[in-house]
Parts: structure tokens; sequence; C-alpha cells
């Protein structure tokens, strides 16, 4: 049986251009605030976990030769993953299992991003056109879950306003907007149809640190543990006969074992809030349905109903979100550490009040790669 493990540290960048830090200044910039966080050193660290997108993103290859050294790993198991935007998640998932292994008592999982020394367009474009890009990739979905939920235009401009009006509570976020409205995101330019320029994710650097522990160590500790009670990660081909790219399988096998292992029966009701990774806006209302949080056709009526607010009954992307900072390497883990904030209380001026449990979030690819998990104030809480 899997041990418990915890997050007892958190540490994060500010999101935004950064040409004044260097790539191996941003990561450990990221680490020394968890260590901190946690009361420990690198020397504490049994193993070290880094997490990236692409590495044509800054093309450098095999960062992890280079930053091994910057977060004292060197003579430790240093590992790397990769599962394009959902590598936050995967990473920090990847590191909760090494601690229910029993391998290890403490792991330090990194992952950042730093796009202002490479070319993010270039590096995700597709096709011998070398233009499409993600959300020229994510835009006809988007149309086709309109066209099949029959949600109504102005469901994206405020999902865009909500979420870049959390980021104001947020000192970490990129895009900080004081006059942000409906009208305002309405007027900006058109991008891929539907979407507008102030529906779409910046490009930001920024890296993200949390340190996991095992039961032992975390109730040791001299910060409040957020306990993670449940995990998942699914994957599909991007390509194939019949697939739906609106309501990924993966997507819906994952929620599906994510709530199975933590007992959760009715999702909406029994979790507090969610960072879900939402880089374009009409993805809120997506993943609402395409993870079992909403019944198809549903997910926007809880956005339009002011239910995904932070004052909201199920607030979705207190943080601001991937809307308003995406270091794409980091922003999975970012939802993650976020979903840890929140339960631990710790938030700041975009707490979520009584958060008990939460759930953090990220997707990669076409849509095919999904890594989710589910942190509590106790290791095992009652559910509601």
């Amino acid at each position: 049986m899997a041990r418990p493990c915890a997050v007892v540290g958190i540490g994060q960048t500010d999101y935004r251009r950064r040409l004044e830090v260097s790539l191996e200044g941003l990561v450990r910039w990221a680490a020394l605030e968890a260590l901190a966080d946690a009361g420990l050193t690198f020397a504490d660290i049994d193993a070290v976990v880094i997490g990236k997108a692409p590495d044509l993103l800054e093309g450098v290859m095999m960062p992890e030769l280079s930053l091994a050294d910057a977060l004292g790993a060197v003579g430790k198991p240093i590992h790397r993953v990769h599962t394009a935007g959902s590598v936050g998640a995967a990473t920090a998932i990847s590191g909760a299992t090494m601690i229910e292994s029993g391998r290890y008592d403490r792991v330090l999982v990194v992952c950042y991003e730093k796009q202002s020394e490479g070319n993010a367009t270039w590096a995700l474009s597709g096709g011998r056109s070398g233009g499409q890009g993600a959300g020229g990739t994510f835009a006809p979905w988007i149309r086709g879950y309109i066209k099949r939920s029959g949600a109504p235009e102005h469901i994206g401009w405020k999902v865009a306003v909500k979420d870049r009006r959390n980021a104001l509570r947020n000192p970490h976020a990129h895009l900080r907007i004081p006059d942000i409205s409906l009208e305002k995101v309405k007027e900006s330019p058109m991008l891929w149809e539907p979407l507008r320029f102030l529906e779409s994710c910046p490009s930001s650097d920024g890296a993200a640190a949390v340190v996991l522990a095992s039961e032992d160590a975390a109730r040791r500790g001299p910060s409040k543990p957020a306990w993670i009670i449940s995990h998942a990660k699914r994957s599909e081909y991007s390509s194939f006969p019949g697939r739906d790219p609106i309501r990924p399988r993966a997507g819906v096998d994952c929620a599906e074992a994510l709530y199975r292992k933590a007992g959760i029966t009715d999702p909406l009701r029994q979790i507090d809030c969610a960072e879900l990774y939402v880089p374009f806006s009409w993805y809120e209302p997506m993943w609402l349905e395409g993870h079992l949080l909403a019944a198809q056709g549903e997910g926007w009526k809880l956005t339009d109903g002011g239910a995904t607010e932070l004052g909201g009954s199920f607030p979705v992307n207190p943080s601001g979100g991937v809307l308003s900072s995406n270091p794409i390497g980091a922003s999975g883990l970012v939802r993650c550490l976020e979903a840890a904030r929140q339960v631990r209380g710790t938030a700041g001026e975009h707490q979520v009040d009584g958060a008990r449990i939460a759930l953090g979030h990220a997707y990669g690819g076409a849509a095919q790669y999904f890594a989710m998990w589910l942190v509590s104030s106790e290791l095992q809480p009652e559910l509601r």
C-alpha cells in the first residue's frame, strides 16, 4: 500500500519576462523558496524531479545536465519528465509516487519555462506552414463545443474577465489588467475564431517548486501539510478514427480514476475549488464537462451563473490561472501548488474560504495528456 505523501514546501517566482535572471537563477529562486517554506536545505533532499515543456522553447537541450548543480542534485538522483503542457502536474505526480513507493522521504519538484530566450510560436507550430500553433489547433474544437452545447458567445469573455480579475489578487501573476471588462475582451483582436486576444494566455518566464515529503517527515515540518489524497495520469493518441477532441476519453478516464481513488462520488459538491489548465477561455466549461464536474452541455451554465467566480459555489482558477500566467513547463505545477496553497490556507487575497479539498489539473499536447491531483487539509478528509 502506498505511503501517504504531502506538500510541505511551496515556492514560485513572479511570472513575467525575466531577462535579468538566468535559467539557473530562475529555477534556484523557486527551489530555495520552497525549501525555506519547508524548513529544509538542499542537503535534506533525497531526489530531484525536473519538468518542462519542449526543449525547443528555449533552444537548450537536456537542461537537466546543467541544472543539477543549481538544484543541489549533484550526487543525487535527478529525473526529467516531459508530457507537453501537462508536464508540470505530471512532474508533481512523479515526485509523489517516489515518496509513496517508500524509496525517498523528501523530493524536490521543480518546473520552469524561460520563453523570452526562445521562440514559442515557432516551437509549438506544426505542419509545413509552421504557423498553426496551439490556438489554431484548439479553436476548431472550441467551435465544436459551442455548436454541441449551444453556449452563447459571451461565455469565453466571462471566463477571461473572471480570471484576469482574480489575477489582480495574485502578486505572482503576469497579466494584470485593472480595467478588464466584457467590452474590453469583446473588442480585442480576433486571433483564431472564436478566440480573441484577451481570451488567450501570455508567454511567461517563471519557475515553480514544491517539496514533497512522507507522512513522518511532513508531520515534523514547520508548516501545515497539504496531503495528496489522490492523483491520476492518462494519455491517448492525438489522432485516431472516432476520437472526440472536445471531450477526450483520456480526460474522462483520468477524472474517473482520480475521484475513485479519493472516494469522491459528487465532485462538484465534495471538492471546494479547482485550478484547471485553461490557456484559452473556452476550456473552462469544456474541462468542467470533460472531467465530470458538470454534465455534458452544462459546464458553460456554471460559468454563466457565477459558480466559478471566487465567491461562487465552485471557484475555478482563483489565482488567475494560465490565462494570466503561462510559463508553459511550470503552468501545470502552478495549478497543483495553488491547489495546495488553498487547503493550507496560505493563498492570500485569492484564498477560497473554508477550502478543504482542492483539485490541480493540467493537459497537454493535442489535448491528449492529462494529469490531476487532489490535495486536502487532512490526510483522511471526511467527504460531505
